[in-house]
């Protein structure tokens, strides 16, 4: 890969999650031309900030993408799931595969990003099928994005779309390109939505071999969750 002059700025050690992956695929040619078509232009923290919105908010948040008649189990299961360009082409994924595109998107821009993983609370009132399935209101290795701005790893969560947001009674969570962006502790009545608990460190491309198959054994309930409601929304660029 050749150093643009934005790159040359990069730290040595970081100038590594500039690099593609095999799940954080930012050489894919689709990829590539949606980076280039969301803010075209811009550069940094704005740039940054745009494609985090755009995979935020066209990028429907789901547990099982609608009309796929399969459990989450299998979901997760599919290696495709965690695909940056496979999520790209899908419109839609859950929060490791939207942070994978994300990751994707910000390299294929010249800013260094990596994927991280932590254990999330959800104290929320919704959710309450997920949870019967997991048995638990813990969720392991939840997915989110670090962008290098600024020379230091900011943290930013695409996961919910604005849409879902309205119907959960939620702000949708704001990137500003310098400050992190994570899950919101409350909703708008200042009732608890989510909170972190153990954090599982940043990787240069997604563990997919690992999730793909202790996932569903730590939660076998997911075999047979399957998706009731379209979670709406489109696509990305």
């Amino acid at each position: 890969m050749s150093l643009t002059p934005a790159a040359v700025c990069v730290p040595a050690h970081v100038r590594r999650y500039l690099e593609p992956g095999r799940y954080v695929d930012s050489a894919h040619p689709a990829v590539r031309e949606a980076a280039a078509r969301i803010a075209p232009g811009a550069h940094g923290g704005d740039k940054a900030r745009a494609l985090y919105e755009q995979v935020r908010d066209t990028v429907g948040y789901c547990s099982i993408p609608p009309g796929r008649a399969i459990s989450m189990g299998a979901y997760l299961r599919d290696v495709e799931t965690y695909r940056a360009s496979s999520v790209l082409a899908e419109g839609h994924g859950f929060c490791v595969s939207k942070a994978s595109l994300l990751t994707a998107l910000a390299r294929a821009s010249h800013i260094p990003a990596r994927v991280a993983f932590a254990d999330v609370v959800n104290h929320h009132h919704t959710g309450r099928r997920l949870r019967a399935a997991t048995g638990t209101d813990v969720f392991a290795w939840h997915g989110y994005s670090e962008l290098w701005l600024n020379g230091r790893w900011v943290k930013a969560t695409p996961m919910f779309h604005r849409e879902l947001c309205d119907r959960l009674g939620v702000a949708p969570t704001v990137f500003d390109g310098r400050t992190d962006a994570l899950l919101p502790a409350t909703d708008r009545r200042g009732a608890a939505f989510f909170s972190y608990a153990a954090r599982h460190g940043s990787f240069h491309d997604v563990p997919v071999r690992f999730l793909a198959t202790q996932m569903p054994q730590r939660y076998p309930g997911l075999d047979d969750y399957r998706q009731v409601s379209d979670p709406g929304t489109g696509r990305v660029g």
